[in-house]
């Protein structure tokens, strides 16, 4: 299926749209019933779009695009939907704030080894770093959005007053999520003093050591290639974090990204008042984590997108950040840069890279192809911030396309295929700390698919190799092929997601899904806008095309000077016209064979064509005379 984001997330709107409101009123929940997560994923699906993808801005009703508008006419008219969006986003804030503190529980994403046990409300309630991150994602688009519309309703104080309270309430969510990833962030360290230490160190050095070397000279390999990141955590890292100073001890191990919410011991962090939306130091602060001091993939991939979010052009543009957050986005900042770093140290190490040995095992022991797809999407995202090289591009799309056929993306599911369970139910992970406050809780992460889509658009956005990125678009369209058959097809949440039965248990013949998985409709619009701004770069620049297309320009210059030498200057007849055309292109063609060869190619050799149709014609005419 050919990807076209634009198309693709009308569709999707449409759908959400008829999902989730239902005779003038927003309905929240889906296959999870309300939860703080489940519903900033449902709203994320709305109104992210609109503020990432430029030709569908929902601020502005006069310029409003008309195919945007029909896909939301459920919502009104053009003039009607801006309004619509900032009752919804109230109807949200409210349900998820407590007097002026922001919740993030994940609810029923959460599961017990026992149905007969459920989690306790203290743990529904419990903030998670994928809730935090996606929060920032949510009020960023959010504020964006309301800094944009407010000077249209100027003149309507009651509409003013109302988007003032609501800015004022996603800020201090903002806020708080910023604290809870900054208190979720956890730097490990691994050492030979006990078994459970000697235990993470095999694993550790188990899954780089792909040459089979003594193991003290991966350790010093492992020294040398991390001392920058060990020195700026020792000399950077202070606000949120417990500087563990064991890690000035060259000679341990260490690992860092986030926990799955606030780790253990977690120093507090407070807020100067005088510069925050909050009038008082907010719990999120404060509150005694419980989660393992140690980094999950899941949660740091999740982090790191959405400081990403944080990190953006639009968010400086628009100003969206007071100056608390600014110093709070500046702590996370080093951390983003530092895991980056990190990870893709550990992932690239060696001749050999540890990447390429799929599946990819963590310091517990566990391990899966999910794991390896997680690393690699860090190593995409450390890639884009530095220059990648062909070779780290060209490895990278091979670990991709493994990864696609053991996930059964580019191969048939066979008979009790045990990849199907990395899909559904989901890789599960245990929450350890969790057990303090109720029975031991564990997360499924069920996006493999959608993960790959958008590492596939994101590296195919890095590729000067055209070879290499006609690979990644092949398989990123492969994967929408994949992701398109797992649609609901029944009901009002047509067109969603997810509905694996055909896809990974048609012999089973299992139920329809009705109801949508707002998780991972979620991820499949992450993934369109990452496919959004690949589209929107400039295409490969090749150097052989180049040449071609200024050996052609330089003909047809050529070609058409010693034309007019010939023609008469006074000359009106439809020959003058096609040469003022000829001149055009030509012009044109000098204007793009920079930026676009290809196209500056062909305009020199239409330019050409044209030339020698007008040239035999005066041969013929001659001849004739």
């Amino acid at each position: 299926m050919r990807i076209q984001p634009r198309r693709q997330i009308l569709d999707i709107w449409r759908s959400v749209i008829k999902s989730s409101y239902r005779d003038g009123t927003w309905v929240w929940g889906g296959r999870e019933e309300s939860n703080s997560l489940s519903d900033t994923e449902q709203l994320i699906c709305l109104l992210y779009p609109a503020t990432e993808v430029p030709a569908l801005a929902l601020e502005l009703p006069d310029v409003m695009a008309e195919d945007a508008a029909k896909a939301l006419e459920r919502f009104g008219e053009p003039r009607t939907i801006p309004h619509r969006l900032v009752e919804v986003i109230e109807d949200y804030v409210e349900r998820h704030t407590v007097g002026d503190e922001p919740s993030f529980g994940g609810g029923g994403y959460l599961s017990t080894d026992d149905d007969s046990t459920a989690p306790t409300e203290e743990q529904l309630a419990m903030g998670l770093v994928d809730s935090y991150s996606l929060s920032l994602t949510l009020c960023l688009a959010a504020l964006g959005f309301l800094n944009v519309y407010k000077p249209q309703v100027v003149r309507r104080p009651a509409l003013v007053a109302r988007i003032e309270r609501l800015q004022a309430a996603l800020s201090r969510r903002l806020t708080a999520a910023q604290i809870g990833l900054l208190r979720s962030f956890v730097v490990n360290t691994v050492g030979l003093d006990d078994r459970a230490d000697r235990e993470v160190r095999a694993a550790m050095l188990d899954m780089v050591n792909q040459g089979g070397l003594p193991e003290q000279v991966v350790v010093s390999r492992l020294r040398e290639r991390l001392q920058r990141v060990r020195t700026l955590l020792l000399d950077d890292v202070r606000l949120g974090v417990s500087t563990d100073r064991k890690l000035e001890e060259e000679s341990r191990l260490f690992e860092i990204g986030w926990g799955w919410g606030i780790v253990r011991n977690a120093p507090e962090v407070e807020l100067d008042l005088t510069r925050s939306a909050f009038d008082r130091q907010p719990a999120i602060g404060a509150e005694a984590g419980i989660a393992a001091a140690r980094p999950y993939l899941y949660s740091t991939v999740l982090a790191l997108d959405g400081i990403n979010d944080l990190r953006s052009q639009r968010t400086r543009e628009l100003n969206l950040l007071d100056d608390e957050q600014r110093r709070l986005a500046e702590a996370l900042q080093i951390r983003w840069d530092l895991t980056q770093r990190y990870w893709s140290g550990i992932a690239r190490f060696g001749r050999t890279w540890p990447l390429e040995d799929i599946p990819w095992r963590t310091s517990d022991g566990e391990e899966s192809d999910y794991f390896s797809l997680l690393v690699s999407a860090v190593l995409v995202q450390d890639l884009e911030a530095r220059q990648a090289t062909d070779d780290d591009l060209n490895r990278a799309v091979s670990v991709f396309e493994s990864l696609a056929q053991r996930g059964r993306i580019t191969r048939r599911v066979t008979k009790d295929d045990p990849a199907v369970d990395m899909h559904v139910p989901g890789v599960r992970m245990t929450l350890v700390g969790s057990d303090e406050i109720g029975p031991q809780l564990y997360w499924h992460a069920r996006d493999f698919a959608p993960l790959l889509l958008k590492r596939c658009l994101q590296a195919a956005a890095l590729s000067a190799n055209r070879v290499a990125r006609d690979r990644l678009m092949r398989l990123a369209e492969t994967t929408m092929d994949h992701l398109d058959k797992r649609r609901i097809h029944d009901g009002d949440a047509l067109g969603l997601w997810d509905d694996p039965g055909e896809t990974l248990f048609s012999d089973a013949r299992l139920p329809a899904e009705k109801l949508p998985s707002w998780a991972m409709t979620e991820r499949v619009i992450e993934a369109l806008i990452a496919g959004s701004r690949t589209f929107q770069q400039q295409p490969l620049r090749s150097p052989g095309m180049r040449a071609r297309a200024e050996e052609a320009l330089h003909e047809a210059e050529h070609l058409l000077n010693r034309l007019l030498v010939n023609s008469d200057s006074d000359d009106t007849s439809a020959r003058s016209a096609e040469i003022v055309v000829i001149e055009r292109r030509l012009s044109r063609a000098r204007e793009v064979i920079t930026e676009q060869p290809g196209t500056a190619n062909a305009l020199a050799l239409a330019a050409l064509l044209s030339l020698d149709e007008m040239n035999v014609a005066h041969n013929d005419a001659s001849r004739g005379a």
